[in-house]
């Protein structure tokens, strides 16, 4: 039986914090204890996949420390360092009309109303303001603000986005 569940790469375990097995989280979401919202992960690296199961976890700044059930201690929580976090793409909560998660704009093609690929979605940031696309393509490197003013289209089906933004932006 396969696994059909979509995962969703949501951040990666950085290192570990203290005796007890305390883990130090990269979280690749809006607010940092985001993740604690799902009480199971799927970690994955090297093709090997674990589930785990959180016991206690807390934001310190930008820094998501966590404990695992079964991970009692630093010698147990160092073997996990560079796991990616994955979360199931279904235990979403749904989203609103124009709203997106990152994870799901990040891979689509971005395309201009001249209908030319300005590349693909790599990553998002965040500046306060608005979140900006970060697209890489023939072009090179453009970073689109996402707002209304210049995305003009997110369609989830053809994944694809169109923009108002010339090449010599």
């Amino acid at each position: 039986m396969t696994d059909t569940q979509q995962w969703v790469a949501m951040g990666y375990i950085k290192g570990v914090f203290g005796v007890k097995g305390w883990l130090k989280i990269a979280a690749n979401t809006e607010y940092t204890d985001s993740l604690l919202d799902y009480p199971q992960w799927q970690l994955r690296k090297d093709g090997e996949i674990l589930t785990v199961t959180i016991e206690a976890g807390k934001a310190v700044g930008d820094e998501l420390q966590v404990k695992f059930e079964g991970i009692d201690d630093r010698n147990q929580a160092f073997l996990l360092r560079g796991y990616t976090i994955e979360i199931p793409r279904s235990e979403f909560a749904p989203t609103e009309e124009d709203e997106f998660y990152w994870a799901d704009l990040v891979g689509m093609t971005v395309v201009n109303q001249e209908g030319l690929t300005l590349g693909t979605v790599k990553n998002l940031m965040e500046t306060g303001a608005n979140d900006v696309l970060v697209i890489h393509g023939e072009y090179g490197q453009k970073l689109i603000p996402f707002v209304s003013q210049y995305v003009g289209n997110v369609d989830a089906d053809k994944q694809t986005i169109t923009v108002d933004w010339g090449l010599d932006y």
